[in-house]
């Protein structure tokens, strides 16, 4: 008789810029069954090119990385190489960490307290075609799905002026609104903090100098729509 055959491993590439966390990573990647480590990245432009090389079967991709951040670098992998899945390993699982990375095609997401077996069962579940989310990552997701439906700002559809992300042109929109920086990161699901940190850089970038400025802004760049009747 002949012994059953094993499955291959999974190839696996890990992108992460801090080298004390990717060795790591590496190391108990090594240690796990069904998967071997074929090349480690330490921001997103090299995790691209190392796909683009070794064609791995999933990526660990970290989010906050120097030169191409983890969500560019998801979207480039899906749009090019879609037979290579990514699976987001990273400290953050707050929405603006969580939903742009899913929305730019990864398939798993973990915080980095996940442990060796969850890590390879997120790497098998994206494989077999099935989402790789940690419990509190699943949690997050029905919450937002179980809320009240988000006000939806009144966007108009232009290119964002002045380097502007699309999350401060979606807050400077809820300002106009006359939404307070609360009411906002209700809105958003996000923190008080990490309001202000978009009102900051927008205010920035733009060098407005109050929310009455913000909202003459908005208008005039026709980043949100007037109300009907216009503005008086």
């Amino acid at each position: 008789m002949t012994a059953e055959a094993q499955p291959k491993p999974a190839r696996v590439v890990v992108a992460d810029d801090q080298t004390v966390v990717r060795e790591g990573i590496v190391m108990l990647l090594g240690l796990l069954p069904g998967i071997e480590v074929v090349g480690a990245a330490g921001d997103g432009e090299q995790a691209v090119e190392l796909v683009a090389e070794l064609a791995p079967d999933v990526v660990l991709m970290d989010l906050r990385m120097p030169r191409c951040d983890g969500v560019e670098a998801t979207r480039r992998i899906r749009d090019e190489y879609p037979g290579t899945q990514v699976v987001v390993l990273t400290t953050y699982a707050d929405d603006d960490s969580l939903f742009p990375a899913l929305k730019a095609g990864a398939r798993g997401y973990l915080t980095k307290d996940a442990g060796g077996d969850e890590i390879v069962r997120a790497v098998h579940s994206v494989l077999s075609g099935d989402a790789g989310l940690s419990p509190s990552i699943q949690r997050r997701l029905l919450e937002r799905l179980s809320g009240p439906e988000q006000p939806q700002p009144l966007f108009a559809s232009v290119e964002p002026p002045d380097g502007l992300t699309a999350r401060e042109v979606e807050v400077l929109a809820l300002i106009a609104e006359g939404f307070s920086n609360q009411e906002i990161a209700r809105a958003l699901h996000v923190s008080t903090a990490t309001v202000k940190t978009h009102i900051n850089n927008l205010f920035a970038k733009t060098g407005l100098k109050d929310r009455a400025q913000a909202v003459r802004y908005a208008y005039a760049k026709g980043l949100v729509r007037p109300p009907t009747g216009g503005i008086t």
